[in-house]
């Protein structure tokens, strides 16, 4: 396994996997069993980054969440795990009663949902302080003034019971207003973002259930390059492979995808494929993890073998060459 350092302040950053296992399904789609041994395998491997969320996975039993979260305080007691494996987790899109589909009734980012949300996510996982704690945005949340988000995930920071701070699923321009409020007020911000990135690039105007205005939750150009003006942030990318479509014929790309961009760099990641001997979902994730924007993929498995293909990509080096082959299709 490799490592790298996600935040700045010695006190809270961490060194993490450079790749992420994503537990969304565990405790609902994928049975106990099977999590657990996902889990073990990623640990044996050198994996100490998990991600999970407290709305996770509402949907499959038509609940409001949690059993993620619970899921993973049962395995850390069960194997004795401490503070060695890193664990994220969001608030911000709990929805308010049970769902069986994506809700528009969510618990939003106000600072009673903030500081409730996170003292019920460190039962559920046994932490008496979450390493990372992401803002999960939805528009739902645009109704709470900035500052109390802001100020509300702070004062978790300093009373100990939160370690780093991300955000999820944010319009840029409102991600760099948060930061730049908890900044002129001397008070931590975002270090980490999450959002769906992957080597295939969506059309990000495509209106969607969260935005008429398009994805908001997908990496674009603005995005790219704030990461690069501001270095000392993380971002971890989640459905990296897309939901298996990149290898799956059973997994359409979607409506999103259908431009003449995506043919070229499925042609581009097949060729490199080829000639490392990889397969096209270890090339997409080589891609993310060595770029010149560097990208920590949160990977999804509900099964030993899928997160064997995975962890598979950690070693795989990509030439200059082969990324300038990447790199150029368009």
């Amino acid at each position: 396994m490799k490592y790298r350092v996600i935040g700045s302040d010695p006190g809270t950053r961490r060194r993490v996997s450079v790749l992420s296992l994503g537990t969304m399904l565990f405790g609902t789609a994928v049975d106990e069993a099977t999590s657990y041994a996902v889990l073990d395998r990623f640990v044996e491997a050198g994996g100490n980054f998990l991600d999970t969320a407290n709305n996770y996975a509402y949907w499959v039993n038509g609940t409001q969440g949690g059993e993620s979260e619970a899921l993973l305080g049962r395995w850390r007691r069960s194997r004795g795990v401490t503070d060695e494996v890193v664990v994220a987790t969001k608030l911000g899109g709990r929805p308010n009663a049970p769902a069986t589909s994506l809700s528009h009734d969510l618990e939003g980012l106000s600072a009673r949902v903030i500081r409730e949300s996170s003292e019920r996510s460190r039962e559920r996982l046994g932490m008496e302080r979450l390493d990372l704690l992401y803002a999960h945005a939805y528009l739902e949340s645009w109704r709470v003034p900035l500052e109390e988000t802001v100020e509300a995930f702070a004062a978790l920071v300093a009373e100990g019971a939160v370690g780093l701070l991300g955000a999820s699923n944010h319009w840029s321009w409102r991600l760099e207003r948060a930061r730049g409020l908890a900044a002129s007020a001397g008070l931590p911000g975002y270090e980490v973002l999450q959002y769906q990135h992957s080597y295939l690039r969506p059309r990000l105007d495509v209106p969607t259930p969260r935005s008429v205005d398009g994805n908001l939750g997908a990496v674009g150009g603005d995005l790219l390059s704030y990461l690069r003006a501001e270095p000392a942030l993380t971002l971890v990318a989640y459905s990296p492979l897309l939901g298996g479509a990149y290898v799956r014929d059973d997994k359409p790309l979607g409506d999103a995808y259908d431009h003449p961009g995506t043919p070229r760099r499925m042609a581009a990641l097949r060729e490199v494929a080829r000639e490392t001997g990889a397969s096209v979902n270890q090339v997409v994730l080589a891609w993310l993890m060595g770029g010149d924007v560097p990208v920590i993929p949160l990977v999804g498995a509900s099964s030993v073998e899928q997160l064997e293909e995975s962890l598979g990509a950690v070693d795989l080096e990509l030439t200059a060459g082969q990324r300038a082959v990447l790199d150029a299709a368009r």
